[in-house]
């Protein structure tokens, strides 16, 4: 199946309140062009540099979705158009973020990224690292940036316990957040978590965005 047919079929396997980001990671244009043609608009890049010279390419209603590791030295460059930042993993990048945010009179929308998964190279908070954040945060000192909600990866691994176990864990921590530090904060309404391996147990149990590569446009860089 090509681009298009794997986009639909994805489309009709999950819930109609799941945001689907199609990630393009190593992919040409026009791969992401035959998605676009679909009607789809969610787009991911995993690299700063790979984002830009994408979207200087593509349609500009595009809505681009940074979902890897961000350095805080690349935040300048992504934070005139950047639909959403996935990825944020520190206090340092959350305020680069509110600087150029309000350099560039725009409000970005950003998920804070949960480390849940058993290996090391994951990057993201500590359950107890992001309480201390939320707790320390005055919400007015980053009035351009806007928390969205929860980001996480799980193990990569076949044992779909774990990784039920480790999305749960995401979700009960969502909820929490939901009902303490975000209270009465209805834009604190995004879980991203699942991906091509797993987004079907990330859906069952609450994810409201999945980011999806290899299942669309195919495991090779073509």
């Amino acid at each position: 199946m090509g681009v298009a047919e794997n986009l639909t079929a994805i489309r009709k396997d999950i819930p109609g309140h799941v945001t689907l980001v199609a990630v393009t990671k190593t992919k040409p244009v026009e791969m992401i062009l035959e998605a676009y043609r679909t009607g789809h608009r969610d787009f991911g890049e995993n690299r700063a540099q790979d984002l830009m010279w994408k979207r200087e390419k593509l349609p500009d209603d595009i809505r681009w979705h940074m979902v890897g590791h961000l350095q805080s030295n690349k935040v300048k460059f992504l934070a005139p158009f950047v639909h959403m930042i996935h990825g944020v993993d520190s206090l340092k990048l959350l305020k680069m973020i509110q600087k150029e945010a309000q350099g560039n009179s725009r409000v970005i929308d950003v998920l804070l990224q949960v480390h849940i998964a058993q290996e090391e190279t994951k990057f993201g908070f500590s359950a107890d690292e992001l309480h201390d954040l939320v707790q320390s945060l005055d919400l007015s000192q980053i009035s351009h940036v806007r928390i969205r909600g929860l980001m996480g990866m799980a193990t990569f691994t076949e044992d779909d316990v774990q990784v039920r176990k480790e999305f749960r864990f995401l979700k009960e921590l969502f909820d929490r957040m939901k009902q303490s530090a975000f209270a009465g904060r209805d834009d604190f309404n995004q879980l991203s978590m699942g991906m091509s391996g797993d987004y079907r147990l990330a859906v069952e149990e609450g994810s409201t965005m999945v980011r999806i590569g290899s299942l669309i446009f195919g495991s090779r860089n073509q």
